[in-house]
């Protein structure tokens, strides 16, 4: 805990021996002027990383240049004077990955191409799984303070948007006959596993399902999210254009997630056998907030201490 004390104290008080002085020796100032742009950094691995050092301890990596959220949000600011800026947060994500599973050929009589040197006849199953996150946000910033100590508050407005879909592609196509042998319906094999959530032995809201069904594709519910909030905080520049400090805010949040569609396909009707798809819908879910604020995929934790770097 001592350790802990004396390594914030010297990041606030490296540069004591410039008193309250707002320039450096080199004539560099140190507090933000009229046309400078900020970018923040999470500053806790750092302190982390110098506790390491000076209490001798190992196994501690370095510090790696991450933005201040967990989700990695771009934050800046730019100053249209000394006591007035702008600020900006954006996150734009695009992803997909696609698994992939050998299965056998059900075209193929089973046992006639598992006799060696003959291989087993095989078919490619395919998961693709994509998704779309926006974040982004405002706001205007106001600062107090004549000395190396700045106080700041102002508000922020927000939105963040986020879709995930997962498309399944089948090497066996499903086959409907009264001949029993020649019913090729779904089966465990068309399962990718819990993370795929493709496979049902008996899927709600589908009537009349010989067997089990399987799912062709799953989008769901596009989650829309917007908020505004104030702020206030305080900084110290311990060199110039150079500072450590952190926020905290309070504000209102409304969050609405929108209708699942999955789509299934399966072998129906036993007296006259038929293969054909249903789409099964979730339900709306909507929620708000009027609080303090936490994580969230704009903003950043709140609370935390962040590295500045003005330019």
């Amino acid at each position: 805990m001592k350790k802990s004390i004396a390594l914030v104290a010297l990041a606030f008080g490296v540069t004591g021996a410039f008193a309250q002085d707002l320039t450096s020796k080199k004539g560099e100032p140190f507090l933000p002027e009229a046309g400078d742009w900020a970018v923040a950094i999470d500053a806790n691995p750092f302190f982390t990383y110098a506790q390491s050092i000076f209490g001798k301890t190992n196994g501690t990596a370095a510090p790696s240049w991450n933005f201040f959220t967990n989700a990695q949000t771009i934050t800046g600011k730019y100053f249209v004077d000394p006591q007035t800026a702008y600020r900006g947060s954006v996150r734009i994500g695009f992803g997909s990955n696609t698994v992939r599973n050998q299965v056998a050929d059900r075209s193929v009589a089973a046992g006639s191409q598992t006799v060696f040197p003959n291989p087993v006849a095989q078919k490619e199953n395919s998961w693709k799984n994509s998704g779309t996150t926006i974040g982004l946000a405002v706001g205007i910033e106001k600062r107090k303070g004549k000395t190396r100590l700045q106080g700041y508050y102002g508000a922020d407005a927000g939105i963040y948007i986020s879709t995930v879909k997962d498309k399944f592609t089948y090497g066996n196509a499903l086959a409907a006959s009264t001949t029993p042998s020649l019913n090729v319906g779904v089966t465990a094999a068309d399962d990718f596993g819990p993370g795929a959530n493709n496979y049902d032995a008996a899927p709600t809201g589908i009537q009349g399902v010989l067997g089990s069904a399987r799912a062709t594709e799953i989008k769901q519910g596009t989650i829309f999210s917007f908020g505004v909030r104030g702020f206030i905080g305080a900084e110290y520049f311990i060199l110039p254009k150079m500072s450590i400090g952190g926020e905290f805010g309070w504000g209102l949040g409304l969050t609405s997630t929108g209708k699942s569609k999955t789509t299934y396909e399966s072998v129906g009707n036993a007296s006259s056998p038929t293969v054909g798809t249903t789409v099964i819908e979730g339900s709306k879910q909507s929620g708000f907030t009027l609080d303090t604020d936490g994580k969230n995929s704009v903003w950043g934790p709140t609370g935390s201490l962040r590295f500045n770097l003005y330019f």
